[in-house]
């Protein structure tokens, strides 16, 4: 359907990928993969036609439509919810607006036997056969029906885009995009500001639209979920799976010990002939043998091995004070922001040592029970702190407390104590920061890495309830298994407010649901709660429609 063909792109005096080529067929759902700086984002700006190539071509179809979900947007401000998202169908409102202004002329004009009478006449049943053949010009159901499985409340379709935050704007992109019915749907990151049941329900549609679909996500169960092939950039060259991710992580590894294996064979054969080049070169009997080997050596295509992501860092947070036996009890907390209810009568006991997860759609309440549990905000009810309980916590306004003037390094050497403060490169490199990173002050850190970085501050505070809010959405898989991995290991409380599925799977054993102005507590895991409330979801969605 849309070939590449010999893409070459450059910084410089860097190469960021070299000659690559590959089809997207009709309904390959493609995961694109590779470390952070390895050029996926710009992959898929050039295919989205958003930037050029140093060298080669994308070819598309000029039948064929493709649409862009960038990781940063803007959203017009001076229109409703439903409007914008109507822009999607832009084209039929001016295919609309053109047949009208021309049958209005047509109604005023006399001269029919004129050649541009009749070339007006032309124009308009071209348009209108056009028009007609357009499956749906009735849009409002599908509008609709897509915003509210994005997470739009129906109340909230005919408000100004200006009253909603830079995620729900996000979700109104992704709208217009799956409403365009793209043959080719390019999404950067589309999971980070979904909730669960939004990206449960975009994962359902991208399945069932029969589009060809490539994704760059940080997000394991929603890859595994929706992609049939992986193709992985590194070292300026691309690997192309005709599997999903999990099956590619396998073949990967499969793929890198064998080209281990014909190197160090390789480097030995090398070895022994610049031994033998290195003994016989001044022996006339040996002349023509050292030259050939020479030249061997000169022509071998020399085999390289693909570079490893060498963050395995195993990260431990310090072990927990003692809390008491219940480090917080919740009873009959309601909030109210004005006249507006939040939440009622939520309620919640938390044993020592217990990992729980607060999930649900955004705005049902889970960040302000945080801000309760904080006494940040005003609430009626009652939360009391057990005995001894010391609590960590992680927001984004986290981020914004850390010190401008300091270097990375600084911030973390400045409170690092003990074994830690001779590995503190290595944890550092874990969060993505390294080589010349660990020296940049703060103040010119982008948001994600202010947010990494103050993720790595929690590591090494001793606490016994730790409540992390969306503490993934800027890390990668690899440094999000750094982390679950501390988190498990972790032997105080846990509170998680979180979106990320795989994250939570083995982390967590119990789920408070947030959603209709209640709490409510599931017994179990993440699995099991999302069993249950997929099928609540879906009938939900049905009732909605």
């Amino acid at each position: 359907m849309i070939s590449v063909d010999g893409l070459t792109v450059e910084f410089g005096a860097t190469t960021l990928f070299k000659n690559i080529s590959f089809v997207i067929n009709e309904k390959d759902r493609i995961a694109l993969m590779g470390k952070n700086g390895a050029g996926k984002s710009t992959l898929l700006k050039i295919l989205a036609g958003a930037r050029e190539a140093n060298k080669g071509h994308v070819a598309v179809p000029s039948d064929k439509v493709v649409a862009y979900l960038p990781q940063h947007l803007m959203t017009e401000d001076n229109r409703t919810v439903f409007e914008e998202a109507s822009q999607a169908f832009a084209h039929i409102f001016a295919m609309e607006q053109e047949m009208a202004a021309i049958n209005k002329e047509l109604e005023t004009r006399t001269d029919y036997e004129s050649e541009s009478y009749y070339e007006l006449i032309e124009k308009v049943s071209t348009l209108s056969e056009k028009y007609y053949s357009i499956e749906e010009t009735n849009f409002d159901a599908e509008v609709e029906k897509v915003l509210l499985g994005l997470g739009f409340l129906r109340d909230d379709l005919h408000k100004p885009t200006s009253e909603f935050s830079g995620g729900w704007r996000m979700r109104i992109e992704l709208a217009k995009i799956l409403l365009q019915k793209p043959d080719l749907i390019l999404l950067d990151e589309p999971t980070n500001h979904l909730d669960i049941e939004s990206i449960q329900w975009l994962e359902e549609f991208l399945i069932g639209c029969g589009k060809a679909v490539i994704v760059i996500s940080h997000d394991r169960a929603f890859v595994d979920n929706i992609t049939t092939r992986t193709i992985e950039v590194t070292m300026g060259r691309i690997y192309d799976y005709k599997v999903n991710y999990s099956k590619y992580l396998v073949l990967r590894q499969e793929r890198r010990e064998q080209q281990l294996k014909a190197y160090e064979e390789q480097q030995k054969m090398i070895a022994e002939n610049e031994a033998f080049i290195e003994r016989f070169k001044g022996t006339y009997s040996k002349t023509l043998q050292v030259q050939s080997r020479v030249k061997m050596l000169e022509k071998l295509d020399r085999v390289e091995v693909d570079e490893e992501d060498r963050s395995s860092l195993r990260l431990k947070f310090p072990p927990a004070p003692r809390s008491g036996s219940y480090p917080l009890i919740a009873t009959e907390v309601t909030k109210y922001y004005d006249d507006h209810l939040v939440f009622a009568n939520a309620s919640l006991t938390l044993e020592r040592g217990e990992k729980i997860a607060f999930v649900g759609r955004n705005g049902e309440g889970k960040s302000t029970l945080v801000k309760v549990i904080m006494d940040e905000i005003k609430y009626d009810g009652q939360l009391q702190l057990g005995h001894n309980t010391q609590i960590g916590y992680f927001a984004q306004n986290q981020a914004s407390m850390l010190e401008d003037e300091l270097t990375v390094f600084q911030t973390i050497d400045d409170i690092a104590v003990g074994d830690i403060r001779t590995k503190i490169k290595d944890m550092l490199g874990a969060f993505m920061f390294g080589g010349e990173d660990i020296d940049k002050k703060v103040r010119v850190l982008s948001g994600g890495e202010r947010t990494r970085l103050a993720m790595i501050k929690l590591l090494l505070e001793p606490v016994n309830l730790l409540i992390l809010d969306e503490p993934t959405n800027h890390l990668d898989m690899k440094t999000k298994d750094v982390l679950k991995d501390a988190l498990k290991a972790f032997d105080g409380t846990l509170i998680l407010v979180s979106h990320d599925r795989d994250f939570l799977d083995g982390l967590v054993d119990k789920v408070y649901e947030f959603g209709n102005k209640r709490v409510k507590e599931h017994l179990g895991d993440i699995k099991s709660f999302l069993e249950m409330k997929k099928m609540a979801h879906l009938n939900e969605l049905e009732m909605k429609n």
